[in-house]
């Protein structure tokens, strides 16, 4: 399974990016959520969370920003009548924190006005997610000082591999990435490695 790719974007559009990973180009549909955290040069990388879908006639990515954008596309795709596309549709018209409120709150009329979406998707999203969207709209994270976090929440590069580190020992969740965030901030510009952030997180866990 590809869990991420990192790259420099080399075509772009609203609904789907190519990324050059060491001169393999992979095709991702993204969401408008995604498509606004992009660097827009060529010169730049980016590292984009995929969600990699299986049918028996095709494979297909789906690129994220950030670790919220991705668990909610995996939410919205498990309920019944709502495929990827239909998903990445919804994040594109409705931002994570209005579309978890929309579902915890029961709001049928504010989720209806997403395109594609009509009263029986409304009340499945609402039966089957509520719970979930509930668990999510409390772990969004604090923004990052200096314009990297806000409500993006999105991760420097340093500190977003530092995490994805930290997930694959066993570390999740929003006081990790509070931690990871935090860390980043309080170290001195020059140490922010992802090294270094790694094991800063791993001694105030341990000690």
């Amino acid at each position: 399974m590809i869990a991420m790719v990192r790259g420099k974007i080399v075509r772009e559009s609203f609904t789907e990016v190519v990324v050059d990973v060491n001169g393999v180009g992979y095709r991702l549909f993204i969401p408008m959520s995604t498509y606004d955290k992009l660097p827009h040069d060529p010169s730049k990388e980016m590292l984009l969370l995929t969600s990699m879908q299986v049918k028996e006639d095709s494979i297909t990515l789906y690129g994220f920003a950030t670790e919220q954008e991705k668990e909610v596309f995996e939410l919205l795709i498990t309920v019944n009548g709502i495929g990827a596309k239909s998903a990445i549709s919804i994040l594109s018209c409705m931002n994570i924190a209005s579309l978890c409120s929309a579902i915890v709150d029961g709001d049928v009329k504010a989720l209806k006005k997403i395109s594609g979406v009509g009263p029986k998707s409304a009340e499945r999203m609402i039966v089957e997610l509520r719970d979930k969207m509930d668990k999510i709209s409390g772990e969004l994270s604090p923004g990052l000082p200096g314009g990297q976090g806000g409500s993006s929440n999105a991760l420097p590069r340093e500190a977003e591999d530092a995490l994805l580190a930290l997930e694959t020992l066993g570390y999740s969740g929003a006081k990790i990435r509070k931690a990871v965030a935090d860390t980043f901030s309080a170290l001195p510009e020059e140490q922010r490695s992802t090294e270094n952030i790694i094991r800063t997180v791993l001694h105030g866990i341990n000690s």
